[in-house]
């Protein structure tokens, strides 16, 4: 009973420096916020905050960290199965639960891409979900070997154009549900940005809305 209390004031902490992290990276950008930025943004001394983290870059790190292993575990080990399952490949979609994620954590997500965040941030969202989502399945994507370019570079690509979208939709607050979002991207990773745009092929399908 004694760990119970204890473990919601860690959660309620811990929750309180994040929500700090996020307006001050909005506010000023992280580089130049302080250690004592955060714990009076969160109402908290700095006692507190050093026995959850190092400093500023280990609360950074570990925030990452935890989002990153959060879509490993909820949505990227899911991906095979949804991969193998396909009768064609213009079936593939991107898994809504991954917009579905990025919208719950909308906040710290839109922080962490923007300007003011941190660019690093970028570089690994690139390779994991360019890891995730291509190399950990190129038998199942490339196995016909009827490629027409490496799929490192196909697949890097694709990542990247995924992270462009993702900062589109966060930073855009245009309100456009997860399902949508994964709609729009499947719709340019399969047909093409022209075929999207409508100049190739016919006009793309649009949603019964």
């Amino acid at each position: 009973m004694d760990g119970k209390p204890a473990d919601l004031r860690v959660i309620r902490t811990q929750r309180a420096i994040r929500s700090a992290l996020i307006a001050l990276i909005e506010e000023k950008g992280f580089e130049a916020m302080s250690v004592k930025d955060i714990t009076e943004r969160a109402n908290i001394n700095r006692g507190t905050f050093y026995s959850h983290y190092e400093d500023k870059y280990d609360l950074m790190e570990k925030c990452q960290q935890h989002l990153i292993e959060e879509m490993e575990i909820k949505i990227i080990r899911n991906i095979p199965q949804l991969i193998e399952g396909m009768k064609h490949i213009q079936d593939f979609a991107v898994p809504v639960p991954l917009f579905e994620f990025l919208h719950d954590n909308k906040s710290l997500m839109k922080a962490l891409l923007g300007p003011k965040g941190d660019a690093g941030f970028q570089v690994k969202m690139k390779e994991f979900l360019s890891k995730a989502l291509f190399e950990r399945n190129q038998d199942v994507l490339f196995g016909a070997g009827d490629s027409l370019v490496p799929p490192q570079y196909l697949s890097a690509y694709i990542a990247s154009a995924h992270i462009g979208v993702i900062q589109q939709w966060l930073n855009g607050d245009t309100g456009e549900p997860p399902e949508e979002i994964a709609r729009i991207i499947s719709t340019m990773t399969i047909k093409g940005p022209f075929f999207a745009a409508g100049l190739t092929g016919g006009k793309p399908e649009k949603p019964p809305y």
